[in-house]
């Protein structure tokens, strides 16, 4: 134990002796994407056999039906003939799908995922059979084959059932060749850009500044928000790239309060700025409470048991929750503590912050989503 404790006063000693711009700055290489260096989108349709009578009902999954007969036919079994008398509930029809990540070559191997697309309870156990992948040009650019793993738990009874996960979805690790490679070559022009992954002006700047400062000369210029040109200008790309995308720059943000009302979750950004505003929040709260007494008479009364009801209401309309102010250009961390100074929780922030940006004190751009 006490070897940990060095260890964590060690590192807590690291941090206070660091700059606070250090701790900031990140690899160009995390922030920006070399324009043209992508992932693609692959699609396809397969079945997936060997299920344990969770498949899809071939009666009614006309689609899941016609694929399984023509999959037999090619394999030089005719059942059409004999349509009307497959009834089996161990084939599902599934949509494949995956990325075919920039400069895949020929032969290597990709993750695929498979989705249920009929009425299928279960795919865990299955197999996926043969299932080319095209691209949106129309094009196989892989073909996908393997025993799927859901991740999911299932167990169903007479009068219950309980399931973990979703087991009508699933992967197969390196469950996919690559028949086809995307073309893509550095040496095809004189010029590489930049691709930011979140657009800022103050940001490009900075990446161009400190690329100018290490290589010498002016090879980079931001052209716009999101993008910065490079100039090869003779100069070997790979190894430009290379030396670049280890420089290091303080990325700029806007500031933003991001709401995700479904889950009460808030998030803001370190630049968010308040102007002088006064808070007051609370609601009116009616609790009826019903209890009803037993009245039961004496033995030789000669009465009649009844029930007399018995009414409890109580009102609070939180009289103690005064008005609080919130004095201008408050830093994040004052926000969050005159907020919470107000006794408020998550989903009466989400109020108060809409009720600010309307009142045009919020400095900040709101999304809700």
């Amino acid at each position: 134990m006490s070897g940990l404790w060095c260890q964590v006063l060690a590192l807590l000693f690291i941090l206070l002796l660091s700059p606070a711009g250090a701790l900031a700055q990140v690899r160009i290489k995390d922030i920006a994407d070399v324009e043209g260096m992508r992932e693609n989108q692959l699609v396809g349709y397969g079945l997936v056999v060997g299920l344990n009578g969770t498949g899809d009902k071939l009666r009614s999954a006309v689609f899941t039906r016609q694929s399984l007969i023509g999959v037999l036919e090619r394999l030089g079994v005719n059942t059409r003939d004999q349509e009307r008398q497959l009834d089996t509930r161990n084939v599902a029809a599934v949509m494949v799908t995956a990325n075919l990540p920039a400069f895949a070559r020929t032969g290597s191997r990709i993750d695929i995922a498979v989705s249920a697309l009929g009425d299928a309870t279960n795919l865990t156990g299955g197999m996926l059979l043969v299932t080319p992948l095209l691209a949106a040009d129309g094009e196989v650019y892989a073909v996908a084959q393997g025993p799927i793993v859901t991740g999911a738990v299932s167990a169903r009874g007479a009068a219950g059932s309980v399931t973990r996960g979703v087991p009508t979805a699933g992967r197969i690790a390196n469950g996919a060749t690559v028949e086809r490679e995307v073309a893509y070559s550095f040496a095809s022009g004189d010029r590489l850009r930049l691709s930011l992954r979140n657009p800022d002006l103050t940001t490009a700047r900075r990446i161009a500044a400190v690329i100018n400062r290490t290589v010498g000369g002016t090879p980079a210029t931001a052209t716009d928000p999101r993008t910065v040109s490079l100039s090869l200008a003779g100069r070997d790309s790979i190894a430009f790239l290379a030396q670049i995308e280890q420089l290091r720059v303080e990325p700029d943000q806007v500031a933003r309060v991001v709401i995700e009302e479904a889950s009460g979750t808030i998030v803001m950004g370190a630049n968010v700025r308040l102007s002088t505003v006064a808070i007051a929040q609370g609601n009116l709260t009616i609790r009826i409470t019903e209890t009803p007494q037993v009245v039961q008479p004496n033995a030789l009364a000669g009465g009649q048991t009844a029930v007399v009801p018995r009414t409890n209401v109580e009102v609070d309309d939180q009289a103690e929750r005064r008005l609080g102010i919130l004095r201008g250009a408050v830093t994040l961390e004052d926000l969050v503590r005159g907020l919470n100074g107000l006794g408020v929780g998550p989903r009466d922030m989400i109020t108060i912050l809409q009720t600010i940006k309307a009142a045009g004190a919020l400095q900040a751009e709101l999304e809700v989503r």
